[in-house]
């Protein structure tokens, strides 16, 4: 005998615990992406989600709940509430994700409606186009990224210094995530030998500005990316200019001098900076944040005699070093501008390729550094949590 939606329906309630607003609201006080708070997943259709949603939630269309459900929420065992419009597609979707396994799952009675009712606040994502939605369908699948997130890349504005070894990877990825604006500062043109790692560039463009160079490669892979040469030498009477305005930086500059003006002119203005560097076969990599952690002249309060520290041009340097710190470097800007993770803030990463081992040392700011010494000077007005919106705004 064939059952009725009736019948699903009160089978469904036999089995699943229904929870109100009050938990509803205590859970999405926590961020989804804490493995180890409840998460709520909200199961109704696009449309529905972008016209509004609780903030906090996740959203997993009910089609798309068995395939996805495994990504989101690995374990079993973790806090589940499915909420939809009423109540009633997320009451059959909890009973789903019971029969998958999942042995602590809850459904919100009334849900939407009844969120709405009580005026609680609700969410709206950002928009995004058709053409956005397929270039970034991948992203949107995560839930620390999502439409919100893709949106904060598409206005974000990074900035490289240089556009070689380090900066080529770090821009196409950067570019290829959708940061809405790139800036870079580089004087050189493109030569022969920049082209066993610099991946920008290409043998018809030997002789051109590096700055054009890059913003073709770019524009090529990204129409949409805004691309802002800066065709000068980066130095005490235009750093200011050119790092105004940007969210984050990257450091891709080989001389000790550009990194201290560098440095001193991002933690004036609380810019923080991602930087690395290489050598032969070793990379180093690490992120300084005004007012959260170290930075550049705490590392390096002097810097060290030529001989110690020779440039590639004079070292030479295995190709894939700097393609693979530059990527680094492009997942830090990403995690700093979405606000998740944990950068690598007070942390140094050093990586051998011989041997393919990463080793991680712990940096400490100098009380008495002569760049950010000031902002610790009242450390109740620090903000110590690393972050995108604690590094560019302290409390």
């Amino acid at each position: 005998m064939s059952r009725t939606y009736g019948d699903l329906m009160g089978s469904a309630h036999d089995g699943i615990r229904g929870i109100g607003l009050e938990e509803v609201a205590e859970i999405v006080k926590t961020p989804p992406s804490d493995p180890a708070s409840p998460i709520v997943i909200d199961v109704r259709e696009q449309h529905e989600w972008d016209a509004g949603h609780i903030p906090n939630t996740v959203h997993v269309p009910r089609g798309q709940l068995e395939a996805r459900i495994p990504s989101i929420v690995p374990d079993l065992t973790r806090p589940v509430v499915l909420s939809c419009l009423s109540g009633a597609r997320s009451l059959l979707a909890a009973q789903t994700l019971h029969g998958l396994g999942y042995t602590n799952v809850a459904n919100f009675a009334g849900s939407f409606q009844a969120w709405q009712r009580a005026g609680m606040p609700v969410e709206a994502p950002a928009t995004l186009t058709d053409a956005q939605r397929r270039r970034y369908s991948r992203h949107l699948l995560i839930p620390e990224v999502g439409i919100d997130g893709q949106a904060r890349l598409l206005e974000a504005k990074v900035l490289l210094i240089g556009a070689g070894g380090l900066g080529s990877p770090a821009a196409l990825y950067l570019a290829a995530a959708g940061v809405g604006t790139i800036g870079i500062v580089d004087f050189d043109v493109v030569d022969e030998s920049n082209l066993q790692r610099q991946v920008l560039h290409t043998t018809d463009r030997v002789g051109t500005k590096k700055v054009e160079s890059a913003a073709m490669t770019i524009r090529a892979l990204n129409p949409e990316v805004k691309v802002i040469g800066h065709d000068e030498v980066l130095g005490e009477d235009n750093v200011d200019r050119l790092i105004a305005g940007y969210d984050a930086i990257l450091d891709g500059t080989d001389t000790f001098d550009v990194r201290y003006t560098l440095n001193d002119a991002a933690v004036r203005a609380g810019i923080p900076v991602v930087h690395a560097s290489v050598f032969r076969f070793e990379g180093q990599l690490t992120v300084f944040a005004p007012g959260v952690g170290p930075c550049y002249r705490c590392l390096y309060p002097t810097p060290p005699p030529p001989e110690l520290a020779p440039g590639c041009s004079v070292a030479g340097v295995l190709g894939v070093v700097p393609g693979i710190m530059g990527l680094l470097q492009a997942n830090e800007i990403i995690k700093l501008l979405l606000g998740i993770g944990e950068p690598l803030i007070g942390r140094l990463l050093i990586y051998a390729a011989l041997d393919a081992t990463f080793t991680e040392l712990k940096l400490r700011r100098d009380p008495a550094c002569p760049a950010c010494a000031f902002l610790w000077a009242d450390e109740t007005q620090i903000v110590q949590e690393p972050g995108i919106r604690s590094v560019l705004a302290p409390a």
